[in-house]
C-alpha cells in the first residue's frame, strides 16, 4: 500500500465514523470528553516514557530549545491538558443551536449549527495540540485525523490510543480520531491533497508550515498560527506597565505563537523606556536587533535587518524600532504582522481607539500582553488553532469555529 492509500484508509475510516459522531447528542459526547481525561491521566506513565524517548531523539538531531519546550510534557502539563478536557465537557454544545423565523409564503426557515465533518490536521512538534484537536471535534460531532511532527510522533501515538480506548469504551467509533503513523513529507501532501475525504485542513506551526500547506493544499484551509505579534509603546504609556507587558509578552513562553516579536517604541519615550527594557530583556539573556535609534540606546543592541521585522522567531531575541508617531506604529504592524496579535500601552483613549481601529489582526490589545490570545484564555476551553485569516473564523478557534451552518425549511405544501 502506497502512503497515499495509506492516507486515504485513515480518511475513509475518519468519514464513516463522523457519519456516527454527527448523530451523537451532547450527553452522549460529554461523556467521551470525561473518559478522555480519565484514561489519560490513568496513562500519564505510559505517554511520559513515550515523550522522554521523542525529547531524546530531538536532542539527538539538534532540535531548538524552544522547540523542545513545546514538545516536552511533564506530569503538570498532563494535568493541565485532561483539566483543559474536562472544561470543554462543561462547556454548552453549539451544535442544534441557531434561530428561526417564518417567512410570508409561510415557509418556517430554521438556521442551526451542524458538524463540519472531517478536519485534517497538520502540526508540529506539540503534543498538547493532539488532545485540544481531537477533543474539539469530538465535542462538535467532527472526526478528525492527525498528522503531527516527527518529533512527537511516539507521543502522539501514545495519546491517541487513551483516546481510541475511551472512545470504544463509550461505544463511539474508535475511527473518529485517526493518527497519520507515517512522518514522511509525503504524508503530509498526500493528507494536504485529500479532496472529497476532509472536509477543511488547519495547519498548526511555524512560517514554514503554513506557507507549505496554504500553496499545496487542494482542500479547503484555515490559515492558522503564524505569529509576528507586535507591541507598541505610546509616547503617553505607563514606563512601568510597559516593561512589565513587554517582558511577559516577550519571556513567559517565547515558542509560542502570542509571544511578541517586535517592540515598537515613541520617540519621545525612547531614552526613558529602551535601557529599562533592555535590562529586563538581559535577566532573560534575550537578544535585541534594533534600528539605529535604538542601537545608540541600548549599546548591546544589534543591527536590524528588513528581514528581522518580518521575522517570527520563537524564541529569545527581539527586534526593536522606534517611531515617531502612532500612524508610523500601525502602518509597520500592518505591513510586517501576519495579523495575529497586537498591542498598545498607552493612557490616551483618544489612541487606543485608533490603534485598535486601524490595526489590521485578529486580536489587538490595549494595556494587556498578547500571550492571552488564547483559547482556554477567551473562554473556549481550548483552541483548534488560531486563524489569522478572515473567512469563515478570526482569532481562536474554540466549539462554534468546528461548526457551520445548516438551513431546515419546513412548508406546506408549499410551491413557489
Amino acid at each position: 500500500m502506497t502512503v497515499r492509500e495509506e492516507v486515504k484508509a485513515l480518511c475513509d475510516n475518519a468519514t464513516a465514523a463522523a457519519a456516527q459522531l454527527a448523530l451523537a447528542d451532547t450527553e452522549k459526547k460529554n461523556a467521551v470528553l470525561l473518559r478522555i481525561a480519565d484514561t489519560l491521566t490513568e496513562s500519564t506513565e505510559t505517554i511520559l516514557s513515550a515523550n522522554a524517548k521523542d525529547l531524546e531523539n530531538a536532542k539527538d538531531n539538534g532540535v531548538s530549545s524552544a522547540m523542545l519546550d513545546r514538545l516536552k510534557l511533564t506530569q503538570a502539563r498532563i494535568e493541565a491538558i485532561c483539566a483543559s478536557v474536562r472544561d470543554i465537557a462543561a462547556l454548552d454544545d453549539p451544535v442544534g443551536k441557531g434561530e428561526s423565523w417564518t417567512r410570508p409564503s409561510g415557509l418556517e426557515i430554521r438556521r442551526v449549527r451542524v458538524p463540519l465533518g472531517v478536519v485534517g490536521m497538520i502540526y508540529e512538534a506539540r503534543p498538547n495540540v493532539t488532545v485540544d484537536s481531537a477533543v474539539l471535534c469530538l465535542k462538535t460531532g467532527n472526526a478528525v485525523v492527525l498528522r503531527g511532527g516527527k518529533e512527537a510522533i511516539n507521543t502522539n501515538v501514545a495519546m491517541v490510543e487513551a483516546i481510541k480506548t475511551a472512545l470504544s469504551a463509550c461505544g463511539l467509533d474508535p475511527h473518529g480520531v485517526e493518527l497519520i503513523t507515517n512522518t514522511d513529507r509525503e504524508s503530509a501532501q498526500a493528507l494536504m491533497t485529500m479532496r472529497g475525504s476532509i472536509d477543511v485542513l488547519i495547519p498548526r506551526g511555524g512560517k514554514g508550515l503554513i506557507k507549505s500547506v496554504t500553496e499545496n493544499a487542494t482542500v479547503p484551509v484555515i490559515e492558522t498560527g503564524a505569529g509576528n505579534c507586535h507591541l507598541y509603546v505610546d509616547d503617553s504609556a505607563d514606563i512601568d506597565m510597559a516593561l512589565s507587558i513587554a517582558t511577559n509578552a516577550k519571556c513567559s513562553r517565547p515558542s509560542v505563537c502570542n509571544a511578541v516579536e517586535t517592540v515598537l517604541v515613541h520617540a519621545g519615550v525612547a531614552a526613558k523606556f529602551l535601557p529599562a527594557f533592555a535590562e529586563q530583556m538581559a535577566k532573560y539573556s534575550v537578544e535585541i536587533r534594533g534600528c539605529a535609534k535604538t542601537c545608540v540606546l541600548v549599546n548591546t543592541a544589534i543591527p536590524a535587518t528588513e528581514e528581522d521585522y518580518y521575522t517570527e522567531y520563537n524564541d529569545y531575541i527581539v527586534a526593536v524600532r522606534v517611531v515617531d508617531t502612532l500612524a508610523d506604529a500601525i502602518a509597520h504592524i500592518n505591513k510586517y504582522s501576519t495579523a495575529h496579535s497586537e498591542a498598545i500601552v498607552t493612557s490616551s483613549e483618544e489612541h487606543a481607539e485608533k490603534f485598535q481601529r486601524e490595526v489590521n489582526s485578529a486580536a489587538v490589545y490595549v494595556n494587556a500582553s498578547t500571550r492571552f490570545t488564547d483559547g482556554g484564555e477567551f473562554g473556549f476551553g481550548a483552541e483548534i488553532g488560531i486563524s489569522t485569516q478572515k473567512l469563515h473564523v478570526r482569532g481562536p478557534m474554540g466549539l462554534t469555529a468546528l461548526t457551520t451552518e445548516k438551513y431546515l425549511i419546513r412548508g406546506n405544501g408549499s410551491v413557489r
